[in-house]
């Protein structure tokens, strides 16, 4: 289940700053329609550390309802510690999450050695009901999973896969080389827009795509046409895509992927919790200069990409 375009769609709230349940659920049926292989709830862009435990399970039901069980749903776990980490990936399990993706410890980064975090995911893995994925974000955590890290961990039964967010094509290369890119049982992906195409003619096996979220079918359309072998048109729907994957992810963040979910038609909710800010009326300008640039009517379904 672990291939192609998954999205880690972003948490609507509602006016009063709630979690719009209704609203998550009707952009998943939407995205069904699209042709991703699966959904992740809970990453970085779906706000996870700004969520209380109970608006957390909250998002799981209420996406569990709505993704079909042919596709992969991905929940984000990840505290600082090995036993409250163990604990969130049972209670995310429980709530129908078919993988959990495991988030780096950092608040002690100095301590995070190679040894604790292969002893860390390790235990997690050890004690998760259902498989789980590496999650590799270094600009968010301030630590990096290193290519012989993944190696060593990939060798566990329960580490299924990476999502590796870090934009660093050449530590991904040798995250390749090592763990053997042939195969089946570890998957590496991509958490990277801008570096789709690169990665997957690396060897990556799928993508685990904010920038989907607006762009879904654009996607996939890279995707397939990697694996079908025709590079001119990968590589020219890269070009499209690059752009719009900048704005909603570094520029603008969750607040930008947001409001570009509104343009489309989707339940963006476009505010974000604070600190984080929602993007004023030039940005959204913007980004709906891009969403026009990119995917034009595609993402309403009148145009071929």
């Amino acid at each position: 289940m672990l291939r192609g375009i998954l999205v880690p769609f972003p948490t609507p709230f509602d006016a009063g700053g709630e979690v719009d349940a209704r609203a998550l659920r009707a952009n998943i049926e939407r995205w069904n329609l699209t042709g991703v292989s699966g959904y992740v709830a809970l990453g970085s862009t779906g706000e996870r550390v700004h969520l209380d435990e109970r608006e957390r399970l909250g998002v799981v039901e209420a996406a569990r309802g709505a993704v079909p069980h042919e596709l992969a749903f991905v929940v984000g776990v990840g505290e600082q510690s090995t036993r409250a980490t163990i604990a969130d990936a049972r209670r995310m399990a429980g709530a129908g999450a078919d993988a959990v993706l495991v988030l780096t410890p950092h608040f002690y980064r100095g301590a995070m050695t190679a040894d604790v975090l292969c002893e860390y995911f390790s235990a997690i893995a050890d004690a998760s009901p259902v498989p789980i994925l590496l999650y590799n974000i270094p600009q968010n955590t301030g630590v990096a999973l290193a290519p012989e890290v993944v190696a060593r961990l990939s060798l566990h039964e329960n580490i299924r896969g990476l999502k590796d967010s870090s934009g660093d094509m050449l530590a991904l290369i040798e995250t390749l080389r090592l763990v053997g890119p042939e195969r089946d049982d570890f998957v590496v992906m991509t958490g990277h827009g801008g570096a789709l195409y690169a990665a997957l003619c690396a060897g990556a096996r799928g993508a685990i795509l904010a920038v989907g979220c607006a762009a879904p079918e654009l996607c996939v359309a890279v995707s397939e046409a990697v694996e079908a072998g025709d590079y001119g048109r990968a590589r020219a729907l890269q070009a499209r895509l690059a752009p719009l994957a900048a704005a909603v992810t570094t520029r603008y963040g969750i607040g930008g992927l947001k409001a570009a979910l509104d343009l489309l038609g989707y339940a963006g909710g476009t505010a974000v919790r604070a600190p984080l800010r929602t993007p004023g009326e030039e940005a959204r300008r913007e980004i709906a200069r891009l969403l026009e640039e990119t995917v034009g009517d595609k993402e309403r379904g009148t145009s071929d990409p």
